[in-house]
């Protein structure tokens, strides 16, 4: 059964708990457009053809590295309605942070004697996290992109995977790179 917040059901979050979404570690990552539009371009002969929004979502992707120094991009595919992207959270082992952390729930905060600052400090994404750096990367698309298309929207979450292995990474590669190629029974595809 859906947990209630003020009596209304809520979604929960996707993240795992107790992960530390900051520790060093490959990360595997979705993010679909709002409703699923296909706002990036189209897949002819299983090759990728991308749209300006298209070009602007794979420029800002292969920016990232330069706004988070301690980000690696590895395979990644934009996809008309969805983008799939490798990347390698490495902080410098100096300045490591807790591998694990408990986690914040709503029903915590609501205690009266936080301020709305702290109840914030709380749920925000932390500092060198991967929700931080998705967030930066769809708000970077979403504001070029919206100079062309003011309707441009990017589904509210994500979804994240910890590459837990070679074997793991190997197929998330193949996968990948296949996307365009599978994309006429890919579940993403709206047609």
């Amino acid at each position: 059964m859906a947990k209630k917040f003020k009596n209304k059901y809520r979604i929960g979050s996707a993240r795992k708990p107790n992960w530390d979404y900051r520790t060093n570690g490959m990360y595997y990552v979705t993010i679909c457009t709002g409703n699923r539009a296909l706002h990036f371009g189209d897949v002819c002969d299983e090759e990728m053809i991308f749209t300006d929004i298209g070009r602007i979502a794979n420029t800002c992707w292969l920016e990232i590295p330069e706004h988070f120094e301690f980000v690696q991009l590895d395979e990644f595919q934009i996809m008309p309605n969805h983008m799939h992207g490798l990347l390698k959270i490495q902080h410098d082992q100096n300045n490591a942070e807790p591998l694990h952390v408990e986690p914040v729930h709503a029903t915590v905060l609501r205690n009266g004697d936080q301020n709305k600052n702290e109840k914030m400090a709380g749920i925000s994404p932390k500092k060198g996290s991967l929700s931080t750096i998705i967030r930066s990367y769809k708000s970077a698309v979403t504001k070029d992109a919206r100079i062309i298309d003011p309707g441009f929207t990017w589904q509210a979450k994500f979804h994240d995977s910890i590459v837990r292995d070679f074997q793991s990474l190997i197929n998330i590669r193949n996968y990948i790179k296949n996307n365009p190629k599978n994309w006429r029974k890919d579940k993403l595809n709206p047609l």
